[in-house]
């Protein structure tokens, strides 16, 4: 499999800022039917991070702590795991299974400009099966 990781990714992002409160994302996360959502840097100095439905369930909700209280930046990752968008498929696919995680972030110079998740991989190796016949 040759393919590069920026002819699968999803482009389709939507972030948060590290001061909105958990119960923001929630509806965020809700509305745009999605499962993780970019914290955008606070500053030069800050790095992105991720704030994910699991932190949500696990960090807030399993606590019974208020999501109005809470702040994103309190219970987001940070820094993302990210990849360059010219990176090889079986390059992201070892990282996935190094760090266990579902989904890898793609950049593009300093800016994230993509996601890559499992079900991403899992359907651009049933595309190129297909191609191959």
């Amino acid at each position: 499999m040759n393919t590069k990781v920026k002819e699968i990714m999803n482009t389709k992002l939507e972030t948060i800022k590290p001061e909105a409160t958990v119960y923001d994302a929630i509806e965020k996360l809700v509305d745009k039917r999605m499962r993780s959502l970019i914290v955008i840097p606070k500053d030069e100095k800050d790095v992105y991070g991720v704030i994910t439905v699991r932190d949500i369930v696990f960090k807030v909700v399993a606590q019974h702590l208020d999501p109005h209280k809470i702040k994103v930046e309190e219970i987001a990752s940070k820094p993302v795991i990210s990849i360059d968008k010219e990176t090889e498929l079986e390059h992201l696919i070892k990282l996935m299974e190094k760090f266990n995680i579902a989904r890898v972030f793609v950049h593009e110079g300093k800016e994230i400009v993509g996601v890559v998740s499992l079900l991403d991989v899992m359907s651009a190796s049933l595309i190129e099966r297909a191609r191959r016949g």
